[in-house]
């Protein structure tokens, strides 16, 4: 469980507190609009009111406590960037700010943001990505060059071993888990026979991917 605080309370903000929460974190809320910090308030564990850009509202949090700190304004960028500054400056171990462009995730990385959020370009690329293959079910990244895929099983592997498919020795790709009837299995074995209704959860670069998949 961690300690977070999210600052701007809109439909972003409020969506990553409904979810952190669900996840069972503690999670502090802050808005200047009293009506957002009330509509969020069934996922805050505590919640204020107030401008995050006044520097004696934010050192009386002592954000040092939070293992992270998230600044979701949206529409004013010079508060968003004021407050990751401050955040910094007032020892906040780990700071995530929203970013609406490229020009914003510049000036945010270099005012004490550690990282960077851009939900647009990110749910994008996701959309894109997903949606344009066919054989690909879903994916989640995890750096700028590898991810795992969901995948269905391509009909001229259908039959076949793992063993007898060599997938990472042919396309340097790792079979992590098998899908099938709703149900993950992390156990995946040589002898392990692919049928048409499993799904393979496979992790490696997005080019070696593509190609294994025709994605």
């Amino acid at each position: 469980m961690k300690s977070i605080l999210i600052i701007g309370l809109g439909r972003f903000g409020t969506h990553l507190a409904e979810e952190l929460s669900r996840s069972g974190h503690q999670v502090m809320g802050v808005d200047k609009k009293e009506e957002r910090v009330n509509e969020t308030m069934r996922y805050l564990t505590d919640a204020q009111i107030a401008d995050s850009t006044n520097e004696e509202f934010l050192s009386a949090l002592e954000v040092s406590d939070f293992d992270v700190c998230v600044v979701t304004i949206g529409k004013d960028f010079q508060s968003s960037l004021e407050t990751t500054s401050m955040l910094k400056e007032l020892g906040a171990p780990f700071v995530v700010s929203r970013a609406a462009c490229d020009a914003q995730a510049k000036f945010l990385l270099r005012n004490g943001a550690d990282e960077v959020l851009y939900p647009e370009k990110q749910l994008a690329r996701w959309a894109a990505i997903k949606y344009g293959s066919k054989n690909l079910l879903d994916y989640v990244v995890i750096d700028d060059n590898t991810a795992i895929f969901e995948v269905s099983v391509p009909d001229s592997w259908i039959g076949h071993s793992i063993s007898h498919i060599d997938v990472r020795r042919k396309h340097d790709i790792s079979i992590v888990a098998i899908k099938q009837d709703g149900r993950l299995s992390g156990s995946v074995l040589p002898d392990t026979v692919l049928t048409s209704d499993m799904s393979l959860l496979v992790m490696g670069d997005y080019k070696s991917v593509r190609k294994c998949f025709h994605l």
